[in-house]
């Protein structure tokens, strides 16, 4: 009767880690549109870079603007896909612990809540950067890439 129950209880925890893990879905998703547009950044960056021996003064000094913002773009989506990346690795963690406190018959309860609030703060932070990458991205000075 005690195997019932042990495996009762851990029926229990599956079921309870599967918000998690569509969660874990949403994350890696979210990485993955990070990783397109920091490419798309990276790639700007680079045809701006090529072209601006061979600009005029002016116009290199617009270019000049556009890398600089280019820039702050790259670091804003490398602070967001980090904390993507640690919201996920809370969550990972946050279910193991609660797999492990079922099988050892431990109380971890309070471990699992503080993992999964971390996670939340940590995705809360991401999408703040992603919204801050993107008023970058929309106000920022652009130069055009055409030879004259």
């Amino acid at each position: 009767m005690a195997i019932e129950t042990h495996i009762s209880d851990i029926t229990h925890v599956i079921q309870l880690a599967v918000a998690p893990v569509f969660l874990l879905t949403a994350v890696g998703t979210i990485i993955t549109a990070l990783t397109n547009r920091l490419g798309r950044a990276v790639d700007r960056r680079r045809v701006v870079e090529d072209r601006l021996p061979m600009l005029a003064d002016e116009t290199a000094e617009v270019a000049r603007d556009e890398l600089d913002a280019l820039a702050m773009r790259i670091r804003a989506i490398y602070v967001a896909t980090s904390l993507a990346v640690l919201c996920g690795l809370f969550v990972c963690l946050s279910i193991s612990l609660a797999f492990l406190a079922t099988l050892l018959a431990v109380d971890l309860a309070w471990s699992v809540a503080v993992l999964f609030v971390l996670a939340m703060f940590a995705l809360i932070g991401a999408l703040v950067m992603i919204l801050r990458e993107i008023f970058i991205a929309v106000t920022a000075p652009r130069h055009t890439t055409h030879q004259q």
